[in-house]
Parts: C-alpha cells; structure tokens; sequence
C-alpha cells in the first residue's frame, strides 16, 4: 500500500521539527545556514504544494466546509510565509534570527494542529485509500514544481497562484544553487546530536 495524504504530510510536518532541531543544535554558524537554508526550502515548498493539491480537494470533497476550512489554512499559511520570508535570508547570528525561528515554529505548529485535527479526518472519511494515495502522490510531485522560497506577496487562489509558482520555480531553484544546504555528514552529525533516527 502507498501513502496516504495524511501520511504525506505528517511526514513533512515530523521534518520541520527535525529540521528546527539541527539548526538550533548546530556546532558553527555555516552548518547553521545549511540548515536554515534546508528548513526554509522545505516548508515554503510544503505549503505552496498544499494550496494546489490539498486544499482544491477540501473544497471539492467538503464542499462549503472545505472551502471555510481551507480559507482558515491559507490565512494561517500567511502568517507562516511573512515569517519564512524574514528568516530565509536572515544570518542565524543575528540577534532576531532565534525569536524569529520560534515564531515560525509557534505559527507551524499551530496550523499544524488544525490540520490534525478538523482538515485531514473530515477529508480522509471521504476519500477511498486509493484517491488519498493518488493525492499524497500529486502532492509530492508539486512540491518538485513549486518555488522553494517564500513569496508572501504572491497570490493564493489557485490559478493565479499557479502561474504566479511557475514564473517564480526557475528564479528560486538558480538561487539555490548559490546556497549550501546540509551533506550527509551534516545529517549524521545533527543525527548524533539530538537523536533522531
């Protein structure tokens, strides 16, 4: 059997606290950056992924739930974006950079639980496990079409954000390529340090 949506997107919600972890447990300021980098290409690609694949479900499946609900994920996505956007270029010395990382956390974990809690089971309950499958696939093909950075600015109504995600990928993945992100020493390091497995 595949993933699940839920799974798909629990899986990235586990990440970003692992992710968070590494940062803050980073012995120098590059390994750092690496980690700030890995966390913000992450999440910015997480929630864009989400308004194209998961929320156009809710809304079919749930009808006028579906679009409150997703209206309600959005504005929370937002909150998550402005604050993406100051600490994705931020120096993780700088002195703002830690309340600013604690903010984004709080503003994660918050949609987060919403999610859990009210989205994923009232859309689950209507989904076969074949179409949850066929979405945890759609949802992470998008996220390997999607900026990798956050735009706060651009639109979120699903066609415009589209175009929007489109005309943005090809500027954020060129920047990616100028920023270091974590190797596998890093990874096994951050591993050793906090114990995940």
């Amino acid at each position: 059997m595949g993933e699940t949506i839920s799974d798909a997107i629990a899986a990235d919600h586990h990440s970003f606290d692992e992710y968070a972890d590494y940062l803050k447990t980073a012995t120098d300021d590059a390994e750092k950056v690496r980690w700030r980098n890995q966390l913000t290409w992450t999440v910015a690609r997480h929630a864009i992924s989400e308004e194209l694949t998961l929320y156009p479900a809710m809304e079919k499946h749930l009808g006028e739930e579906g679009v409150r609900l997703s209206k309600t994920d959005k504005e929370q996505h937002q909150a998550v974006k402005n604050t993406l956007y100051e600490l994705q270029d931020m120096s993780p010395i700088d002195s703002k950079f830690l309340p600013l990382l604690e903010t984004l956390l709080e503003n994660l974990h918050h949609h987060i639980e919403h999610e859990k809690d009210e989205d994923m089971p009232r859309l689950e309950k209507l989904l076969s496990r074949e179409e949850s499958e066929r979405l945890a696939k759609s949802f992470k093909r998008t996220k390997n079409i999607v900026p990798t950075r956050s735009h706060p600015a651009a639109p979120t109504e699903f066609y415009a954000e589209s175009l929007a995600g489109l005309l943005a990928m090809p500027i954020d993945r060129f920047q990616d390529w100028l920023r270091d992100f974590p190797d596998e020493q890093d990874v096994e390091d951050a591993k050793a340090r906090t114990g995940y497995e």
